[in-house]
């Protein structure tokens, strides 16, 4: 099982990543001013996680509601996957740029995945 891994920014703040079971980190979260705000993400993240995608690298893309997941090509054209709160808000996006699409969603289904691993304070 993956796991939430919380931290303590260097400007005061509260970040985690998700982790999955192989070690690799793929997602991070935005940082928040308080460790509650924190965990109040990690919980919008947990009650989001099954929510559609919207494939923004497609020539029709069709446009989903917040919450969702979007998929989309970065500066460098690579594919990338953010989680949107219902607010619009950034809630959860990827660790690092993809080669494929399959990759991404692959990224997207081990966060879903891991969505119930337990929250530890990095070491």
């Amino acid at each position: 099982m993956g796991k939430f891994v919380v931290k303590k920014t260097s400007n005061d703040g509260y970040a985690f990543t998700i982790v999955a079971n192989n070690g690799e980190v793929v997602g991070v979260s935005q940082t928040y001013k308080s460790k509650d705000a924190m965990n109040n993400g990690i919980e919008s993240v947990r009650k989001n996680v099954s929510v559609e995608i919207e494939d923004q690298t497609l020539e029709n893309v069709v446009e989903k509601s917040c919450p969702k997941w979007e998929i989309y090509f970065d500066k460098a054209r690579e594919y990338r996957f953010r989680l949107k709160a219902s607010n619009g808000e950034i809630i959860l996006a990827a660790s690092e740029g993809y080669t494929t699409r399959a990759s991404a969603k692959n990224g997207i289904e081990s966060i879903q995945n891991n969505i119930d691993s337990e929250i530890v304070e990095a070491e």
